[in-house]
């Protein structure tokens, strides 16, 4: 019994501290806690879950920007990037029928999950490595197999002009994992904010359709 009230007691001080003490150390306390939970419980658990190492991504880019983000408008944009798509066969049928149509914007929060190489599909968003800065995240627009029945993705973003050099060949060991939702649009600027300005100056600030 005593041990139970002195856990009872331990716990109700502990609460107190981390929610109600309007302290300069309450406060410090709390911030901390959140911080260690966040990164030692929260995202290792969910990466657990998930199967991947980067079940939360924010987009740092407006490669995969649609004119207008949350209210894109996709008859114009399939008018103005249609070209681009006609070597890979894909149409604008079928880029009707891929997820998120209508992009997202740098500054949005993805929920990622694990890449199975087996089912992914034309259209899918993944997210893989490719010796750059941070992994890249563009839409597979055509999928092949190695004699080996290894498959091969090639991306493209969907505001970009074209493919990037290294688009061509994702391999599977590349993949990160695969963008099914997008969680919380623009809240990734909370982040964003601290390091974007030391970015090229082409590439800050908020996105504009090429």
């Amino acid at each position: 019994m005593d041990l139970k009230k002195s856990l009872k007691d331990y716990w109700g001080k502990f609460w107190f501290f981390l929610w109600k003490d309007d302290s300069f150390k309450g406060w410090v306390f709390s911030i901390v806690f959140l911080f260690i939970f966040i990164k030692f419980i929260f995202f290792p658990g969910l990466s657990l879950i998930t199967g991947t190492p980067l079940p939360l991504a924010i987009v740092e880019s407006c490669s995969m920007y649609h004119q207008g983000n949350l209210f894109s408008n996709f008859n114009s944009w399939w008018q103005r990037h249609e070209g681009k798509y006609s070597e890979f066969s894909v149409n604008e049928s079928d880029f009707r029928g891929f997820p998120m149509k209508n992009g997202f914007s740098k500054g949005d929060i993805l929920f990622i999950v694990r890449a199975n190489p087996e089912k992914l599909e034309e259209g899918d968003i993944i997210i893989f490595n490719a010796n750059q800065k941070n992994p890249v995240i563009h839409r597979i627009i055509s999928i092949t197999s190695t004699e080996n029945e290894e498959k091969i993705f090639s991306t493209i973003g969907d505001n970009n002009n074209g493919q990037l050099e290294f688009e061509g060949g994702v391999t599977e060991e590349m993949l990160v994992g695969k963008a099914v939702v997008k969680l919380a649009p623009y809240f990734g600027w909370i982040k964003l904010a601290f390091y974007d300005w030391q970015k090229p100056k082409s590439e800050r600030g908020p996105c504009n359709e090429n």
